[in-house]
């Protein structure tokens, strides 16, 4: 049997601005999803899974169990277009880490990586 990874889903209120910020993030634009429910969807590229937005009506009260890493190539600069796209900084009780923790529009957390290093 053969898999394959279709879409990391987020559950939002807004699905449009969630999936319009994550499209931004990555580059692309967002698109209505195939059903009636007011679902977003955006594909992150091949090779990449994309990511599903659907509509839910409780707030969100926790950290995520489940979050994205993105590597940059210059991590300060990226935290900086984040920033400027509505992302926010957000203190889940990291302290002092190679990674900067920030929340999308609707709250949810993401951690920007330091970039690899380069290896001879």
């Amino acid at each position: 049997m053969a898999l394959r990874f279709e879409a990391i889903v987020v559950d939002c209120h807004d699905t449009r601005r969630v999936a319009e910020f994550w499209a931004a993030v990555f580059g692309g634009p967002p698109v209505e999803g195939p059903d009636e429910v007011g679902d977003s969807w955006f594909e992150a590229g091949e090779g990449h899974p994309g990511m599903l937005f659907q509509p839910v009506p409780e707030a969100k009260t926790l950290k995520n169990r489940l979050h994205l890493d993105l590597r940059p190539d210059d991590q300060a600069e990226e935290v900086e277009r984040l920033l400027g796209l509505g992302a926010r900084h957000v203190d889940i009780g990291q302290g002092e880490q190679t990674w900067v923790v920030l929340q999308d529009v609707e709250g949810n957390e993401f951690c920007v990586l330091r970039a690899k290093p380069l290896h001879p």
